[in-house]
């Protein structure tokens, strides 16, 4: 028999650390809204979410670490916004974090969410933070759920 595992979409128990960049606000908090209906859906208590404000996106790698090293959350979903405007800084700054929260998420074992939208205009940004093409911090907090149940079956076997 082929053994097959995935993970649920059940937060009972489960701790959660939020890391939101200020920057762009009127789009992250969006991306927040939609991250927190996800958890609280899945029943994750709000006493086991904890929500840190960064200026930026460049700023999320390090806190996300920083919560990392604590140990005590079964994932970590980053939200930000980075939208292209008319210098090489947007390039530099999405590749930067990407790399980072991998970072991250591989030295410590621990699903780490990368549910930055990184566009080419504000238009973009407000379809993917619950307009048109969904929510973008509700799709992140779903697969942070989902791979912090897989890490918990996969620890077992």
């Amino acid at each position: 028999m082929i053994a097959s595992y995935a993970g649920k979409l059940s937060g009972k128990g489960m701790r959660f650390a939020l890391l939101v960049s200020r920057f762009n606000e009127f789009i992250t908090s969006q991306l927040l809204e939609g991250a927190l209906d996800c958890l609280q859906r899945q029943d994750v208590a709000e006493a086991d979410l904890t929500i840190v404000r960064v200026p930026g996106a460049f700023e999320i790698p390090v806190i996300a670490q920083k919560l990392a090293e604590k140990n005590i959350y079964h994932g970590i979903i980053c939200l930000g916004a980075v939208i292209r405007g008319d210098t090489p800084h947007f390039e530099y700054i999405s590749a930067t974090v990407t790399r980072g929260i991998a970072r991250v998420a591989l030295k410590f074992s621990i699903p780490v969410e990368n549910g930055i939208i990184m566009t080419d205009n504000l238009q973009q940004a407000i379809e993917r933070a619950g307009t048109k093409a969904g929510n973008k911090g509700f799709a992140a907090a779903q697969n942070a759920l989902e791979m912090a149940n897989l890490m918990q079956t996969l620890n077992k076997i």
